[in-house]
């Protein structure tokens, strides 16, 4: 039985494709979520996609990761990642293998953009690979986890 893995987003991001394309391009949330279910299955993992605009959705989510042994966590907290100690506290709390990812490079825009309490609850940050980060960060996941690349 494959093992899974969460992949989040929050608020915005079923804006993708049609948001400020010069920043996030135009692929689409549904690109994503293709993008994400591919990767992790030739590692063998499963992805469960998931995206809320609300916090507190988030939260349950990443709850349900413990709660279904989940053995990792993809999360692109759009605008919370610069917000909210809940989501810091709740990933700190389920203690599950997360990479926080972003589609644009946080650090060449608004300084406000450049703190993340995200991080700071993550093994590893990505950000400025559109959306290739979310392949790159599952990638890197699986090789903290030990998964391996099906033959």
């Amino acid at each position: 039985m494959p093992q899974t893995i969460y992949v989040l987003n929050g608020p915005n991001l079923n804006l993708l494709g049609t948001r400020e394309p010069e920043i996030y391009g135009h692929a689409t949330l549904a690109d994503v979520e293709k993008l994400c279910t591919e990767t992790a299955a030739s590692l063998g993992l499963t992805a469960v996609c998931r995206q809320s605009n609300h916090e507190g959705a988030l939260i349950d989510w990443i709850h349900k990761a413990r709660a279904e042994q989940a053995v990792g966590i993809v999360l692109n907290a759009g605008g919370y990642t610069h917000t909210s100690v809940a989501l810091h506290d709740a990933l700190v709390g389920v203690q599950i293998p997360t990479v926080e990812v972003h589609v644009s490079n946080v650090y060449a825009r608004d300084s406000f953009r450049h703190h993340s309490f995200i991080a700071k609850a993550a093994f590893a940050s990505l950000c400025g690979f559109g959306i290739d980060g979310y392949r790159l960060a599952i990638t890197g996941l699986a090789a903290k986890i030990g998964a391996s690349a099906k033959a």
